[in-house]
């Protein structure tokens, strides 16, 4: 094995990396991932506690960590964030936008509130942090941004209209960062995950008959774990992804392909 190529293919060594939503689950995996291919790595949350437990755990495996607390549904809170990580030395040049919430309603049953509140996580908090981090990025003439959509943006099931609609917006926001932002040097990705199984997805995980779904709908016959997606972002924030720009990876064992 020639880790010389590997480590300048794929290392992220000198990088700083901030992912959203990073305290546990999906967010926690990416940002481990990461974290041993070399970044430096910040995990924001709301919970100071839990950002500080999951600092705690990636420092065990001899990740550089730190942790930034604040909702990203408040613009004052991310840009005051994003002004104090640079002032401490922890300016991003990678920025990964995983926090979400959910909501499983019908339609007619939803309150405007709650459309609301997906829309204040998902689509406005990623403006908010992409925002934040974008001057630093330009002045570098560098950036990784990877936007987590989901294949809930392409294909949709009965009860998340809000969310499929947020993630939908997300995949669109991805494109527009792409051509506004490549010629500063700066590429702006989307993964769309199929169903993987954390915290997040744990309603889905005890419906009953989802398992037996899953079987016929995934052509590889089960759940996704964090470990299948988190290596995508490593991909697309090192240089072997430097001439991939405006695209939405699909990673749901091959669900979207299934007629």
């Amino acid at each position: 094995m020639n880790t010389t190529y590997l480590s300048e293919t794929f290392g992220l060594s000198g990088r700083v990396a901030c992912v959203t939503g990073s305290a546990a689950g999906l967010g926690f995996a990416i940002a481990r991932h990461l974290g041993l291919a070399g970044a430096r790595v910040i995990v924001t949350d709301l919970d100071a506690a839990r950002c500080a437990e999951a600092v705690t755990a990636l420092q065990t495996e001899g990740i550089d960590a730190c942790s930034a607390v604040f909702d990203v549904s408040n613009a004052d809170a991310v840009r005051n964030a994003f002004v104090a990580l640079a002032a401490d030395g922890w300016e991003p040049d990678i920025l990964v936008c995983n926090a979400g919430n959910q909501n499983r309603q019908p339609v007619t049953e939803m309150p405007v509130a709650a459309w609301q509140s997906l829309f204040d996580v998902h689509v406005n908090g990623t403006f908010h942090c992409v925002q934040a981090a974008l001057p630093a990025m330009q002045r570098k003439g560098f950036g990784r941004i990877v936007i987590m959509s989901s294949v809930a943006g392409q294909a949709c099931m009965p009860g998340i209209a809000a969310y499929a609609s947020a993630k939908g917006a997300l995949a669109a926001f991805t494109r527009a960062l792409s051509v506004e932002y490549g010629p500063s040097g700066i590429t702006a990705n989307a993964l769309a995950p199929g169903f993987v199984r954390t915290q997040f997805t744990r309603g889905l995980q005890e419906r009953e008959g989802f398992d037996s779904f899953l079987q016929t709908a995934v052509p590889l016959g089960r759940w996704g774990e964090p470990a299948d997606i988190a290596p995508a972002v490593v991909y697309l924030t090192s240089r072997a992804a430097s001439f991939v720009n405006g695209h939405v990876l699909a990673i749901d064992g091959g669900m979207l392909a299934r007629m």
